[in-house]
């Protein structure tokens, strides 16, 4: 048995998509997963350093790694039309984004890049989604002006009356005509092609296993993966999950792989990504 360190958010489409291989419950061809849970943020930075094998990222963070991890052709998460909102106490247009003080995720997560993008000027503030709450608190507290959500918040921002300024997702469509790739799995490149290519063949079997078993997996992710009870009910995981872990989580289609690349494109031509990039699956 050869065991890979395999890291990821407690966020439902990760956990929904890793838990096959992690307990065994699909063939793994005679590998063991021993699981890492961190935020967003902390992923990025822990696949910085290079100490796991195996780790979900976001898209933009890619570039910083890309020396040592090649993109798994499978495991992203994808909005198509949709994505991470930007959200105020009060209506508030998109030209007003460059005067406003922003909270984001973390200055390596795809919410904050595409964030700069739109709003180049505005004032970044990194407020981290563990826990759940922080990001409403600092909104609601006026130590911010609004806030980009993500994960399963951008579904019950309105719970706590906030408001949309924009939706990351949709501004992306409307500019590029292409969805937009938020978070990625990477695998060292130094584990040698026939490793990484039997860890891809697991990796994905798992994800076609919580597809094809998606009400098993919904009453797992509520009972066994700790989360706020405002986002622990079947309706709101069912919908969560019809967004961000899809066929375009069991392979990514053309138009994402030519969106992921436009994007580390823009973000360069902005100046917010040092090296231009060419993506590199596995």
């Amino acid at each position: 048995m050869q065991t890979l360190r395999l890291a990821y958010s407690p966020d439902a489409d990760d956990a929904f998509m890793f838990r096959a291989a992690i307990e065994g419950l699909i063939d793994t061809e005679g590998l063991t997963f021993q699981p890492v849970t961190e935020d967003t943020q902390s992923l990025n930075d822990l696949a910085l350093s290079g100490r796991v094998d195996v780790t979900a990222i976001s898209v933009a963070a890619w570039p910083l790694i890309a020396e040592h991890y090649l993109l798994l052709p499978h495991g992203g998460s994808v909005g198509r039309g949709y994505g991470p909102v930007i959200v105020a106490t009060e209506e508030r247009g998109v030209s007003e984004l460059n005067r406003m003080r922003l909270a984001t995720p973390g200055n390596r997560t795809t919410a904050h890049l595409v964030t700069k993008l739109i709003a180049p000027e505005a004032e970044m503030t990194p407020v981290p989604i563990t826990p759940y709450e922080a990001i409403f608190e600092a909104i609601e507290s006026g130590d911010v002006d609004a806030g980009v959500i993500i994960h399963e918040g951008r579904l019950t921002y309105a719970a706590h009356g906030l408001k949309k300024i924009v939706d990351l997702g949709e501004w992306w469509m409307e500019m590029t005509g292409l969805p937009l790739p938020l978070g990625a799995n990477v695998i060292r490149r130094d584990l040698g092609a026939n490793l990484i290519e039997r860890a891809s063949r697991v990796l994905q079997r798992s994800i076609g296993y919580a597809l094809e078993h998606r009400g098993e997996m919904i009453e797992f992710l509520i009972n066994h993966v700790h989360r706020p009870e405002e986002v622990a009910t079947p309706e709101l995981l069912d919908t969560y999950l019809g967004m961000y872990a899809n066929q375009e989580t069991y392979a990514y289609s053309e138009d994402t792989r030519e969106g992921m690349q436009l994007l580390l494109d823009r973000g360069h031509e902005a100046g917010l990504i040092e090296q231009p990039v060419v993506v590199e699956f596995a």
